[in-house]
C-alpha cells in the first residue's frame, strides 16, 4: 500500500473546530492560506494554476484523535436525531480520515519566506490541517446541473439572527467583521445544545469570541477576549 504524506499545511482563522463551517463555500469569505513543505516550494509546481477560478483541496481530519467506531453517523444537518450512512455523509469520522473541499482561488504569493502560498476563499479547515493534494476544478467535469443531493435537498440549512454589541465591533476589521456575522449564523453549537443560559465560545482570528442563543434564534456576543 502506498503511504501518502502531507505537501503543504493549511493556515485558518479557525484554531479548533468548533465554529469552522460545516461545509466549504458555506461562508464564502472565509480567508485562508496553503503553505507548502519545503519539498514542493517550487514555482513549478504550481505553473498554469492561477488561470483556475476554484481549487480542489484533499486534506486529512487531523483533529480527531480517535478512530472511528461506527459506519454509522448522525448528520448535524438533520438535527443529529437521523442515522445515514458515513458513505452517504460528509461526516469527519471516516474509516480513512480524509476530507475534500472546493475553494475559491483568491490569489498566488509568488514570492514569500516559504515559498509561493496559495491564498483561498471559503474554506472549512482548521489552521494547521495537513493537506495531501491539489486539484483545479474543472466545470466541465466537476459541475453536474440538476444533481440530486439525497437528505440535503429535503433538509435547509438554518441560519440564527447574529447580533455583536457596538463596544466588539472596532476589536475585527470590517472584512473579519463580516465573516465573522457569517460564521456565526451557521450556529457552531454541537447539535446536541440549545440551553439558552450556557457561554459558549469559539476561537476565531486569534480571539475568543464568546456568545449565548435564546430560545428564538437570537445569537448574542456577549465577551471577545
Amino acid at each position: 500500500m502506498t503511504e501518502i504524506h502531507p505537501i503543504a499545511h493549511f493556515r485558518s482563522p479557525f484554531s479548533s473546530k468548533f465554529g469552522i463551517p460545516k461545509q466549504s463555500g458555506l461562508v464564502q469569505d472565509v480567508r485562508g492560506q496553503i503553505v507548502f513543505e519545503p519539498a514542493y516550494r517550487t514555482k513549478d509546481a504550481l505553473r498554469g494554476l492561477d488561470e483556475f477560478d476554484y481549487l480542489w483541496l484533499i486534506w486529512h481530519f487531523s483533529a480527531n484523535k480517535h478512530a472511528p467506531n461506527s459506519l454509522v453517523v448522525r448528520p448535524p444537518l438533520l438535527g443529529g436525531n437521523a442515522k445515514m450512512g458515513v458513505f452517504a455523509t460528509r461526516s469527519p469520522f471516516r474509516p480513512n480520515g480524509l476530507g475534500l473541499s472546493s475553494v475559491r482561488l483568491e490569489r498566488i504569493e509568488w514570492e514569500t519566506s516559504q515559498g509561493p502560498v496559495i491564498h483561498v476563499l471559503g474554506a472549512d479547515l482548521m489552521d494547521g490541517t495537513p493537506i495531501f493534494d491539489i486539484k483545479p476544478y474543472i466545470a466541465y467535469a466537476d459541475c453536474h446541473v440538476g444533481a440530486r443531493s439525497g437528505f440535503v435537498d429535503r433538509t435547509a440549512i438554518a441560519r440564527l439572527d447574529v447580533c455583536i454589541p457596538e463596544r466588539f465591533r472596532p476589536i475585527f476589521s470590517p472584512e473579519d467583521l463580516k465573516t465573522l456575522c457569517e460564521v456565526l449564523a451557521l450556529d457552531p453549537r454541537p447539535h446536541y445544545q440549545d440551553n439558552p443560559q450556557k457561554v459558549y465560545g469559539m476561537p476565531f482570528m486569534d480571539k475568543d469570541v464568546r456568545f449565548t442563543v435564546s430560545a428564538e434564534g437570537q445569537l448574542l456576543v456577549v465577551e471577545v477576549v
